[in-house]
């Protein structure tokens, strides 16, 4: 998907943490955690209450 090796990766996670430094980075994953999941259990739920647009009748 965007071919990045490992090499990269830990490049990117040293500056992550020099940045927002030590502490920070426990929230912030957990914030990307629980914000990954909302929008996973939002993307499995079937839309119920909206309308299907391709079915509407044209005049």
């Amino acid at each position: 998907m965007f071919n990045i090796g490992w090499t990269e990766v830990v490049i990117v996670l040293g500056v992550a943490l020099v940045i927002f430094g030590p502490k920070k980075i426990p929230e912030l994953g957990a914030a990307l955690g629980k914000t990954l999941r909302g929008f996973k259990d939002e993307m499995a739920e079937a839309p119920e209450d909206e309308p299907d647009l391709l079915d509407e009748d044209r005049d």
